[in-house]
């Protein structure tokens, strides 16, 4: 790339998102890193509702994110409870509280508006061409791609249209299908 104008364009963009997220949050108490917590326990399965799992999504240490996790479930917006097979392990869920938080403020006000004037053709592609830039970044930088179950080479159909993750052995419902996954690995 000759010109980081690519870099620039997703730069201003992340600068406006979050400015907007900041002035959203200041009625909730949150800061943008406590909302994109939470967001991600909302999106995630049940392989990846772990202090470890959202501390690698989120590209931060581990004392930054238990601080921001204490937020949360002081504010009932995710709750932890005990693995039921390895209690040294707790599992993060996102509360009633926290889902209608994440419906109000998902996607940004300013996001539906700029998608509405874009038209549903171009913003498919921008979301096509974002998607691929995203992966040859994780390539680039050998991290966890966080993927849709549903596109992970660990899942597999079943003729019965049931799902099945080969990394676990374990059924998949639909809805788990169409979470992120720590552990995804994308179809060839």
């Amino acid at each position: 790339m000759k010109s980081p104008a690519t870099q620039e364009i997703l730069e201003r963009l992340a600068t406006l998102l979050r400015s907007e997220s900041r002035n959203l949050l200041i009625e909730y108490g949150l800061q943008p890193i406590q909302f994109e917590a939470l967001y991600y326990f909302g999106v995630c399965n049940r392989y990846s509702d772990t202090l470890m799992a959202v501390t690698e999504y989120l590209g931060q240490t581990k004392g930054t994110v238990s601080q921001t996790l204490k937020v949360l479930e002081r504010k009932e917006l995710i709750r932890k409870v005990a693995d039921a097979e390895d209690k040294r392990v707790s599992r993060l869920s996102v509360t009633r509280k926290g889902r209608a938080l994440i419906k109000r403020l998902m996607p940004a006000p300013s996001m539906k508006s700029a998608s509405e004037l874009l038209g549903a053709e171009e913003l498919s592609s921008i979301n096509s061409a974002l998607k691929r830039l995203l992966g040859a970044l994780q390539q680039t930088n050998q991290s966890k791609s966080f993927g849709l179950c549903l596109t992970c080479s660990h899942n597999i159909q079943n003729s019965d249209s049931t799902y099945l993750c080969g990394l676990t052995q374990e059924p998949l419902s639909v809805e788990e299908t169409n979470l992120i996954c720590r552990e995804h690995l994308q179809k060839n």
